[in-house]
């Protein structure tokens, strides 16, 4: 029961400090809009895409899919830690790093200040924005799909793990002779 423990605190861990570059990655990834500020108000620069307004969840949710099925193979593929603690280990760590992911890449990517948007002629960017927070579970449902289907496939109750043998059991004290 402690390695269960244990196996989920490392993957918590382990995984929400990977949202850390995953946030980057959304930042440096996910397309936004340029503005130039005019007498008239923003203006388009360029010919943006329809399709930006829901760039932003649609690049997030590519990103923690491709988190999800890696993590729920690898907790899968990591045979001794195989069980409920690999599980929860794989699902909550995944949430983890969502949450560490959006945070940073919102972190990054902020809207226009008042003050550029008010100063004629600057160039203001749109903010990097989640706008389905539901997009937060695509990396966890992902990650237990994943080790629920391998589990399925499975033969013993194991699990695939190395199981050592149960202890032998004391032997039976010997019969009294009858005098």
């Amino acid at each position: 029961m402690r390695r269960d423990w244990r196996t989920v605190v490392t993957l918590l861990i382990g995984l929400a400090v990977l949202g850390v570059p995953l946030g980057v990655l959304w930042w440096g990834v996910a397309p936004r809009a340029d503005f130039r500020i005019t007498t008239d108000g923003p203006v388009v620069i360029g010919n943006p895409s329809e399709e930006l307004l829901v760039a932003d969840d649609a690049i997030f949710v590519l990103i923690l899919g491709v988190l999800g099925l890696l993590v729920g193979l690898g907790a899968w593929l990591a045979r001794r830690r195989r069980g409920v603690g690999g599980l929860l280990g794989a699902a909550f760590g995944t949430l983890a790093a969502s949450a560490v992911a959006w945070q940073i890449g919102e972190l990054l990517g902020p809207g226009p200040t008042k003050a550029a948007l008010r100063h004629v002629g600057g160039r203001v960017t749109t903010s990097l924005t989640l706008g389905s927070l539901p997009a937060l579970a695509v990396g966890p449902f992902l990650a237990v799909l994943v080790y629920v289907v391998a589990a399925l496939f499975v033969r013993s109750d194991a699990l695939g793990r190395e199981v050592s043998p149960a202890s032998p059991a004391p032997p039976a004290p010997a019969p009294s002779p009858i005098s």
